[in-house]
């Protein structure tokens, strides 16, 4: 069986980075864009991850320039833009895209595994999300006006309780 473990992507600094490197923690993994509507929930975002890492859970942000040219940077200047904007201390990877012909593995799979509305698997826009569960498997899709807000208490529910 396929996992998220089975997958390695670019690193926003230019690294190949094994998803096996997640083992054991639950995983968002989100597409994002720096100049969109929803750019804002990098705010959202980042609070998930700080308040719940210690528990075992990781933001992985993928930057695509899919949807209407929101994404126009290089690595360089999205990696700035996170960091000056947002303090994002989450793990960003290279540039990809989501749809189509050069559709990165990860999102091939992903997409397999949890379709969107009506069983369409194509991302719609940015910040779709896709919640993966600590044995590496996709749990639940969240579309793009799905605040992390929102879902904080399905991502709290595959962290172990606090003692």
């Amino acid at each position: 069986m396929t996992t998220v473990y089975d997958f390695t992507a670019k690193t926003i600094d230019g690294a190949e980075q094994p998803l096996s490197a997640y083992r054991g923690k639950a995983l968002l993994v989100v597409n994002v864009a720096s100049k969109c509507g929803f750019t804002p929930q990098y705010t959202g975002l980042e609070a998930l991850h700080r308040k719940l890492s210690e528990r075992g859970f990781e933001v992985l942000g993928f930057p695509c320039d899919q949807f209407g040219h929101q994404e126009p940077g290089d690595e360089a200047e999205i990696k700035n833009f996170c960091s000056l904007n947002y303090d994002v201390t989450f793990p960003l990877f290279a540039k990809i895209d989501v749809n189509g012909a050069n559709t990165h593995p990860l999102y091939q799979w992903l997409k397999s595994q949890k379709p969107g509305v009506l069983g369409t698997e194509a991302i719609k826009w940015n910040f779709t999300k896709f919640l993966i569960d600590g044995n590496g498997a996709v749990v639940r899709r969240y579309g793009s006006a799905d605040k992390p807000e929102s879902i904080e208490a399905d991502v709290a529910a595959l962290l172990p309780q606090r003692t």
